[in-house]
Formats: structure tokens, C-alpha cells, sequence
């Protein structure tokens, strides 16, 4: 018999994860800076399978069927995963290779009235991984279970902003 909590066994409830945030930029600039400027803002340390002094350049192929992908000083490339949707400036949906089994990242660019725009994010598909896969150590210690998607995306989200404000014109 187990000796894992009930809860654990039936394991449920995997609810998706989801951060946004609201920057004074106009939705078009806004979704440019989060696509063409992603090696830039993105903090890949700890956040990337090769760290910053393996990565040469972060591409993203923008078309359904296209990849985001890390390119290394020694010239291989890893995939963080594949473009399910593409729809600029509106947003983008893609695989998300780094958790094992492939889960899904939403992005919404909302345009807001008053000129500025909301990136509505959703990380989702967590029923897919088994128990092992949500524990397992991510880019933080804990992985989905003990709340390190949750710190890393709001991480991720608070260095986009931070881009996004420091391209104003």
C-alpha cells in the first residue's frame, strides 16, 4: 500500500497557472518586444536548459507549426517548445517542452483603453504529467507541485514589464 496522501493518489486538482500583467505600451510594440526581444529580457538564469553562457540567441519561428528555440555557443539548438497559434499582435500559444511531457503556454496581448496593454498568461495541461514530472526540480527547486511554475512566471512576467517599460521611446 501507498504511503502517499490521498490527495497525491487521486491528484485532481492541477489547476493552470496564471500571471499578468499591464505595461504602457501600445499592444503592437508590446507583442514585438516579448517575440523579437526574448534572449534580451528573458532571464536565462536560471530559466533556459543551457544558462546564459551557452546561449547564443533565443528564435522564435513565428508561424503555427514554428519553434522556440535556444541556439548554443557550440552551435546545437533546444527547443522550448512549438507554436499551436499564432495570431500577432493578439497572442500566441505553444507546447512547453521543459516539463518532460509537453504541457501548453497561452499569451494574450489585451489591448487596454487607455493605450496600454494586459499579457494575460496561462500555463496549463498539468493533468498530462505524472506525479514524478510535478515534482520534479524545474528551473527553481519543487517544480509544479511545491509552487515553482507559480514564482517563475511571475519572475518571467516582472522581467518582461521591466523590458517592455525600459523600450518606451
Amino acid at each position: 500500500m501507498s504511503t502517499e496522501p490521498i490527495a497525491e493518489i487521486l491528484d485532481l486538482a492541477r489547476p493552470p497557472i496564471r500571471r499578468s500583467t499591464e505595461v504602457a505600451a501600445a499592444r503592437e510594440r508590446t507583442f514585438r518586444v516579448f517575440v523579437d526581444r526574448l534572449a534580451e529580457w528573458w532571464p536565462l538564469d536560471p530559466f533556459s536548459l543551457g544558462g546564459s553562457g551557452r546561449i547564443a540567441s533565443v528564435s522564435v519561428d513565428g508561424r503555427v507549426g514554428g519553434t522556440i528555440t535556444e541556439h548554443w555557443h557550440d552551435g546545437s539548438a533546444h527547443d522550448w517548445g512549438t507554436l499551436l497559434a499564432w495570431d500577432p499582435p493578439a497572442g500566441l500559444t505553444m507546447t512547453w517542452n521543459v516539463t518532460g511531457t509537453p504541457t501548453e503556454v497561452e499569451l494574450r496581448f489585451v489591448e487596454l483603453a487607455e493605450g496600454g496593454t494586459r499579457v494575460d498568461l496561462e500555463h496549463r495541461g498539468w493533468e498530462r504529467l505524472s506525479l514524478e514530472e510535478l515534482r520534479a526540480a524545474c528551473a527553481l527547486p519543487g517544480g509544479y507541485s511545491g509552487g515553482a511554475f507559480e514564482r517563475g512566471w511571475a519572475t518571467i512576467m516582472g522581467a518582461f514589464a521591466d523590458a517592455v517599460r525600459e523600450d518606451a521611446p
